[in-house]
């Protein structure tokens, strides 16, 4: 039960987050939960969690076929967090390194492969991606940097709902 509040917390934390007015796009915090996630649940849950985590917010914002190609490469990235992780590769190095192979990933997926779809030319697609991929990358390295620490040690401890707890304790 435990986990799933947690897991919810997360989730809840990121629609929030994802609802303040005036935030720089795709700064969010969805790739830094991710990856403990996929560490402590593994890839089916990893890749739920990223779907969900687009879908949930489209739906309560604005639903379009950018939602099922955003969120299946989340849930992708879910999965392949979970093969990088499972050796126990926890630090914030790994964190920050998986955050941007995946955030290039990303950005290249769904600003530049499907950019025909909306009447793009790819070329044009790839340099108009940069300034935001470049966004996008400090982002999620800040995120990685900072939250992915803290949400892995609180999903490894059991039975403890508490950030204050884990914010009074070294974190790193």
């Amino acid at each position: 039960m435990a986990n799933k509040i947690k897991i919810f917390t997360i989730f809840l934390g990121i629609i929030l987050f994802r609802l303040l007015p005036l935030r720089a796009p795709n700064v969010e915090p969805i790739m830094a939960s991710i990856m403990p996630i996929s560490r402590k649940f593994g890839p089916y849950v990893a890749f739920l969690f990223g779907f969900m985590s687009i879908f949930l917010f489209d739906l309560l914002t604005n639903m379009g076929l950018w939602t099922f190609i955003t969120g299946i490469t989340y849930g992708i990235i879910g999965v392949a967090s979970y093969f990088y992780f499972n050796k126990d590769k926890s630090s914030i190095f790994y964190f920050i390194m998986f955050s941007i192979f995946a955030t290039i990933f990303f950005d290249f997926i769904t600003g530049v492969v499907f950019a025909p779809m909306w009447n793009q030319n790819i070329w044009n697609a790839l340099i108009l991606q940069i300034p935001f991929t470049i966004l996008h990358l400090a982002g999620n390295i800040g995120f990685a940097l900072t939250l992915s620490p803290v949400i892995n040690k609180w999903l490894l401890k059991e039975n403890s709902y508490s950030f204050k707890e884990l914010l009074l304790k070294k974190i790193y």
